[in-house]
């Protein structure tokens, strides 16, 4: 049971001449009795000292009011970037679409990429459509930064109008992260061959990065017209792209992979040689049995495991 004189000992601390204690008052705040625990939160946002103003941003996470967003929003352009942090983060953490409002509002006056970026990350899960206006226009700005974070709002919406654009990005943006972030968005596409060729391009990326994206989407779009591309990304010198190319072949039921997925088997990486087992079992065609039976005796457990479950689907 708290002291009853707690509550006046804790405000006493957060009003202290040291910065430290004002600090562990503000952590302390969620211990207490407090009625407007957010209030304070809100009011050492202004706090002098960078770390207060940080750890307010961090606990304020758990507060989904208008005048909670609007205070992190207010911070996002603080000149510690240890705040800035905070603030992104938590605003990221939002869940009640109606808070989108504040974020929607905030902009057309955001004064900065990071500022912009991070109002597009804490919208990307709420789902909002009016978001889908300013997240296709934000595909043209300078800042990679507010490219990634766009692509993430318009994958979620899953619009088709923002798929020319999306494929663009995938096929030319200068930024790595922004083309594997383009390619995974192009996987809600419902017809696979509007974007496969900017897919089947991105399996040829310089990046092994966007090159496995591409592998593993191609396979959620069930796009039989790229199978040749991924038995040819089967060849891949990483063989965490192969790993998606197989699980794509896999999906795809590809009998035309059988050569290249047998192969795999003898991969040295036991990952891949589980990934083509469980593939050759997808497949279906009972020319994987020989391959499969030798399997059986793998140096890893789990392949010896997925290849009886393989030949148990071929042979059933």
């Amino acid at each position: 049971m708290m002291p009853a004189t707690y509550p006046a000992d804790l405000k006493s601390r957060l009003a202290s001449t040291d910065p430290e204690v004002r600090r562990i008052a503000v952590m302390d705040l969620l211990d207490s009795d407090e009625d407007s625990i957010d209030q304070y939160l809100l009011d050492a946002l202004k706090d002098t000292d960078a770390q207060v103003r940080a750890e307010a941003a961090r606990l304020l996470e758990g507060y989904e009011t208008p005048k909670v967003v609007e205070g992190l929003i207010g911070v996002l352009g603080d000149d510690s970037a240890e705040v800035r942090e905070a603030a992104a983060i938590s605003l990221s953490e939002l869940k009640d679409a109606a808070m989108g409002d504040e974020l929607l509002s905030a902009l057309p006056a955001s004064s900065s990429p990071y500022m912009l970026a991070s109002l597009f990350r804490a919208l990307r899960e709420l789902r909002r459509p009016e978001a889908f206006a300013p997240a296709l226009a934000a595909l043209a700005s300078d800042a990679a930064d507010v490219r990634c974070a766009a692509l993430g709002v318009l994958g979620y919406l899953k619009n088709p109008a923002a798929l020319p654009e999306i494929a663009r990005i995938a096929g030319s943006d200068p930024d790595v992260e922004a083309r594997r972030i383009a390619v995974g968005a192009l996987g809600f596409a419902t017809e696979s061959a509007a974007v496969v060729p900017a897919m089947t391009q991105a399996l040829v990326d310089t990046s092994w990065q966007v090159r496995e994206e591409a592998a593993a989407t191609l396979g959620k779009l069930l796009a039989a017209e790229a199978i040749d591309d991924l038995i040819a990304a089967m060849a891949d010198p990483y063989w965490q792209v192969r790993i998606k190319a197989a699980r794509s072949l896999g999906r795809l039921k590809a009998k035309p992979a059988l050569p290249v997925l047998i192969d795999a088997l003898g991969h040295e990486i036991s990952n891949l040689r589980k990934e083509a087992a469980v593939a050759l079992g997808e497949v279906g065609d009972k020319a994987a049995i020989p391959a499969l039976e030798k399997a059986l005796d793998d140096s890893d457990p789990d392949v010896r495991k997925l290849a009886r479950l393989a030949l148990a689907q071929l042979t059933k």
